[in-house]
């Protein structure tokens, strides 16, 4: 793993009401959360893009999904098997989103707002980019 990438497990709390997953953000991270949003009923793969200054948090909420994410270096992959299966990106990543189960539910909760100037939709300008960081 990268020092950006870090898979992590949501802690999980049974009892005979049924199971709760709490995400306390300031275990995770030191920055401020600005947008969460989610994907379902995903019918071919996510992502394909890079986020100028971003980091973020993926929860596999429901379901599985896998993911590749690139540091400017190389590939990294992951499987994500919900809910407590979750995917800390602490520096920019050009990431894919593929092989979503039919009930899949991604969560994301990101550092920074949608800004549609920011997205970076090609791998080797993503490079380029981090090598200029």
């Amino acid at each position: 793993m990268t020092n950006n990438l870090n898979k992590i497990k949501i802690p999980t709390f049974c009892d005979e009401r049924g199971v709760l997953e709490a995400v306390e953000i300031k275990d995770y991270v030191d920055w401020p959360v600005k947008r969460v949003y989610y994907v379902t009923n995903v019918t071919k793969p996510r992502g394909g893009h890079a986020v100028k200054n971003e980091k973020k948090i993926y929860i596999c909420q429901k379901g599985s999904v896998k993911a590749k994410f690139h540091d400017g270096k190389t590939w990294h992959e992951f499987e994500m098997n919900g809910p407590d299966d979750a995917i800390l990106m602490n520096g920019v990543c050009f990431r894919e989103f593929y092989d979503f189960s039919a009930d899949a539910v991604l969560l994301a909760i990101s550092s920074v707002n949608y800004e549609k100037d920011d997205y970076i939709y090609d791998l080797k300008e993503f490079i380029a980019y981090i090598g200029q960081s």
